[in-house]
């Protein structure tokens, strides 16, 4: 302190300490911080976060929408804050820079994010849930997902696109939003009703086959092409493992998890079913599979335990927390600047997605013999949002390098299209439904 105060008593004392000032404005300036630093970006991240919740919740709209916002308006990609931050090494090579620009740890804090997601969602869903769930289920779920995938497939082609961006821009629109359909029936009421019911037991079916998707789709984009071969090994190895975890795992692992429950401490049941999440995702990806499927399957066992409620409730915020990292971060690897070029394909893929999904399930309905007024509202309720496992989706084949970078802001785009248009999709229906149930 003295060495600085004998400075400013040297020269132009003016001079100096206008000088210091402008210094001092300088360092504190939010724009100016050290804006490659894992400790900064989290820090981002979690106050934006925090910003986000508060102001979608108010506006009742999913919180999804307002992550992927606000990633697209702070990542390293946006065109925002160029003429604001100073350019640094650590940016894309497109030159642009944001507040967050670290994209190492970006991508790390998401990988945490679908582990901790799937591996919840993997609690909702014990062995005697997804079993006891029916033909029905079954047989719409598949169906309404199936005919999506090969539509959509189908109409990228036609658009232009090359094979693999039509085969995971497929899979990501075949797949309806769990966080965002169920979120709409609490607020609208409707959870309970026996149409719901239905719809949440589709919703189980397609979660299923969507893990069984993200593993297949990131072992083709891995071997760079699609073999019979490697599909088949695809298949087998996931075969052994969810079978293993229905013989083997579902024997010995709920049965671990209640002795350590027994010990009443709720740190050491925390860290061990994050042991037990963790473990099977490295098992997982050992054995050449996604992780996802691993972290899902580690949620089955622990929903099998006796422990599986105090376990969903003691990971539930620490998945939230990741969760909303990991879509303030994906938003973040959007590159909206490429936006404008594709708003007329996403719009396009939307209304054949769209189209396909309420009639593939409304054929399953049909065809599984449902009531009518049951089968439109649950064609109707799963026919629009697309979320988290489409942006999973596309985020693994964006990661192996085999499908174009503009597909992550297309899905972006898609899912907070979707998500808006849902609300609305379920209130015509309530308007729709019982005069089409009349005739």
């Amino acid at each position: 302190m003295q060495n600085i105060f004998l400075q400013l008593g040297a020269g132009n004392e003016e001079s100096t300490i206008e000088g210091g000032i402008w210094s001092l404005v300088d360092k504190i300036n939010p724009l100016q911080m050290p804006h490659d630093t894992f400790v900064t970006d989290l820090a981002v991240i979690m106050i934006l976060a925090g910003i986000v919740t508060l102001a979608f919740f108010k506006i009742r709209q999913p919180l999804i929408i307002g992550y992927l916002f606000a990633g697209m308006l702070i990542g390293p990609l946006s065109p925002l804050w160029t003429s604001f931050l100073p350019e640094s090494g650590n940016v894309e090579p497109g030159g642009a820079v944001g507040i967050l620009s670290d994209i190492a740890a970006l991508n790390v804090f998401a990988e945490i994010g679908v582990i901790l997601l799937l591996f919840v969602i993997g609690i909702e869903f014990p062995f005697a849930k997804i079993r006891s769930i029916g033909k029905v289920a079954i047989g719409v779920g598949s169906l309404g997902l199936f005919l999506t995938l090969i539509a959509v497939f189908y109409a990228c082609t036609m658009f232009g696109l090359g094979f693999m961006d039509s085969l995971f821009l497929a899979a990501a629109l075949s797949i309806s939003s769990t966080a965002i359909i169920v979120k709409v029936l609490e607020e609208t009421g409707k959870i309970k009703k026996e149409s719901s019911i239905l719809v949440l037991g589709i919703l189980i079916v397609e979660d299923v086959i969507a893990v069984i998707l993200i593993a297949s789709l990131e072992s083709i984009a891995l071997a760079g092409t699609v073999s019979i071969e490697g599909a088949i090994a695809v298949v087998v190895v996931a075969t052994i493992l969810i079978v293993g975890t229905f013989t083997v795992g579902i024997r010995t692992i709920p049965k671990l998890i209640d002795k350590v429950a027994s010990a009443e401490n709720r740190e050491i049941l925390l860290l061990s079913v994050l042991g037990v999440c963790f473990g099977y995702a490295l098992l997982a990806n050992i054995v050449g599979l996604s992780v996802a499927i691993g972290a899902f399957l580690a949620g089955v066992l622990v929903a099998e335990s006796k422990s599986a409620e105090v376990s969903k409730i003691l990971s539930s915020p620490i998945k939230d927390m990741f969760v909303a990292i990991f879509f303030v971060s994906v938003g973040a690897l959007m590159d909206v600047s490429q936006l404008e070029n594709y708003i007329f394909i996403a719009i396009a893929l939307i209304a054949i997605a769209l189209g396909m999904k309420l009639g593939g399930n409304l054929l399953g309905n049909v065809l599984m013999r449902q009531p009518k007024g049951k089968s439109l509202r649950s064609a109707f309720t799963l026919a629009a949002p697309r979320g988290e496992f489409s942006i999973v989706i596309i985020k693994v084949g964006v990661d192996a390098g085999v499908v174009s970078a503009f597909l992550f802001p297309l899905i972006g785009l898609i899912a907070i299209i979707t998500a808006f248009i849902t609300p609305f999709l379920v209130k015509a229906g309530d308007y729709v439904i019982p005069k089409l149930s009349r005739k």
